[in-house]
């Protein structure tokens, strides 16, 4: 299993990385995790333009969604006439929120370019990928996902405030995507995301060999997220999400 960080920005592109997105591959299937702002056109440094085999969207805000519209145009209009559907898996009304933000009533719908598939907490079968799903603290529906292939396993937290389903999900993973959001100051809304500490400590109870900090919105200094995250009692590997990484768990 391959995992390629695609977009690791925060709420929206920042300079060097667009929104939220993670490809993961195995037995050459693509699977994505998101799919947010100006993510496609990163996606084709590692991929080919038609080469997604099924999406997984963790909630429906922009910043982890949009770019499915630009997609639609990509399989709707090639030179050789529409592609086949792509499975689409996300929270209920994902099909309504994306046809709303195209807003071209004399186009196709994307149901030409999607299957769109309801997600729930649970485990699922998607490709080569056993993909268990568990939702998370944030104010719309949102799922954290475990993809788990050949005994290893990547769990990626979405957004989300504290959660002790997002220690369970990441229990024992090879590596934990985990959103720090918001530097370590006081008066921080609960519920919405993490600060870089929060997300060390939901490393630490889940034992994970990796964390890997995410979700870095523009305006807030990196460095700083990945200090508040040394304060949080996470003695594994540590490092800030960088669009381009890539981690091979083979």
């Amino acid at each position: 299993m391959k995992l390629t960080v695609i977009g690791c920005s925060g709420s929206f592109p920042g300079p060097d990385s667009p929104s939220s997105c993670y490809l993961l591959e195995a037995e050459g299937f693509r699977l994505l995790l998101d799919f947010g702002s100006g993510a496609l056109g990163a996606l084709q440094r590692h991929i080919g333009l038609y080469d997604i085999d099924a999406i997984c969207l963790s909630h429906l805000h922009a910043d982890h969604c949009l770019d499915v519209c630009a997609y639609h145009v990509v399989r709707t209009y090639t030179p050789d006439g529409p592609l086949p559907k792509v499975p689409l898996h996300g929270p209920d009304g994902t099909d309504r929120r994306l046809n709303a933000a195209y807003a071209m009533p004399d186009e196709p719908v994307l149901e030409r370019s999607f299957d769109f598939v309801r997600l729930t907490s649970g485990v699922r079968r998607i490709g080569p990928f056993e993909v268990t799903t568990a939702r998370m603290n944030h104010p719309v529906e949102t799922y954290g996902f475990r993809v788990s292939y050949g005994g290893r396993h990547v769990t990626y937290s979405a957004d989300t405030g504290e959660s002790p389903e997002l220690v369970e999900l990441a229990r024992g993973a090879d590596v934990l995507l985990c959103e720090a959001s918001f530097p370590d100051v006081p008066g921080l809304p609960s519920g919405l995301h993490l600060n870089g500490r929060q997300a060390a400590e939901h490393a630490a109870r889940a034992e994970v060999g990796t964390l890997v900090l995410t979700h870095l919105v523009p305006w807030h200094d990196p460095a700083r997220i990945l200090d508040d995250a040394s304060r949080g009692g996470f003695d594994g590997r540590m490092e800030l999400a960088r669009s381009g990484a890539v981690y091979d768990l083979s």
